[in-house]
């Protein structure tokens, strides 16, 4: 029917009138993306925190060997299979089995230093490599022979899920994101406001001028060792209740903390923090806009990428 010269739903110019139900549609779908962002961001936030804790490890331990210590994925491992057997053939709660495990791999850390690595202190470079390559071989070996092949789970401490801006976000994610900013802001403290965490500084920056000076690097490598350790330890039961657990499970993860810590310049703190952080949303964004059949390539491609900008790495200050 006509209404004062123009059909229903049209403007007076004779186009088409917005409905009401159009604009609920339209908000409803920017509302949808934005969501669907937001969650994009959470992922990307705990897979780097993930990534993070991995990669400070191993650039603690780069600055006092010098040499890429490939044996790191293996106690990344060693610490889910830890946490496994305490909680599930022990019957301890996650938490203590998260604490078993910091410190049995803590240990395994030092024991792997004064056995292997201590002894190969005055040797080539290229012997500690082996050796380290050898050392993650043998853990993954050990872990098969006990465990087997077969695919393991860790239960999370709390099942739920919170609701952030229509965002969904599980607990154990949240604890994932929380508990790496607590490690890390606890270990920057450790490392400037103690004298210990002076002396790993001043044994990164200057291995020679620090044993002039009568710091001790024997117990200094223990102690940077027993943090490398434990900080792969805790990355790994926090992630594996929203991930499996097999004998193998470091060797990707490894991976990429060394793109990482090569991306933010090898021995650099802030760079492992910040790569960590840039491969966990390179990989969260690409695989959910891109395919998540590359989400591993991401990482190594965001190393090109950036390196082809910044050859000497985020923060090559610090790299040694």
């Amino acid at each position: 029917m006509w209404r004062n010269g123009r059909l229903p739903g049209t403007s007076r110019a004779g186009g088409l009138r917005r409905t009401d139900g159009d604009g609920r549609r339209a908000k409803g779908s920017r509302s949808r993306r934005v969501s669907l962002f937001l969650q994009q961001v959470l992922n990307g936030l705990t897979l780097g925190s993930v990534y993070s804790l991995v990669a400070l490890g191993l650039t603690l331990v780069y600055g006092i060997l010098h040499i890429p210590n490939f044996s790191h994925g293996a106690l990344f491992t060693a610490g889910a299979y830890a946490a496994f057997f305490v909680s599930g053939t022990l019957g301890a709660n996650y938490w203590v089995a998260l604490a078993a495990a910091a410190l049995v791999t803590a240990a395994l850390a030092v024991v792997c230093e004064r056995l292997v690595f201590s002894r190969l202190r005055d040797s080539p470079p290229l012997h500690d490599m082996i050796a380290a390559i050898g050392l993650l071989l043998l853990i993954e070996a050990i872990a098969h022979a006990i465990w087997g092949a077969d695919f393991r789970r860790l239960a999370p401490p709390y099942p739920g899920i919170l609701r952030i801006a229509g965002t969904v976000l599980p607990i154990q994610r949240a604890l994932i994101i929380a508990g790496a900013i607590g490690l890390m802001v606890a270990l920057h403290l450790f490392l400037t406001r103690t004298v210990t965490g002076s002396t790993i500084v001043a044994m990164a920056q200057n291995r020679e001028g620090a044993s002039l000076v009568g710091i001790d690097l024997a117990r200094v490598s223990m102690i940077t060792f027993a943090i490398s350790g434990a900080l792969a330890a805790v990355a790994a039961v926090l992630f594996v209740p929203i991930s499996l657990i097999f004998p193998t499970m470091g060797n990707l993860v490894i991976l990429k903390a060394f793109v990482i810590i090569i991306l933010g310049g090898m021995g650099s703190v802030p760079g492992a923090i910040l790569g960590g952080m840039i491969i966990g949303f390179a990989e969260s964004f690409g695989a959910f806009y891109i395919s998540t059949d590359l989400k591993d390539l991401i990482a190594f491609a965001a190393l090109v990428l950036i390196l082809s900008v910044r050859p000497q790495g985020l923060f090559p200050s610090a790299a040694r």
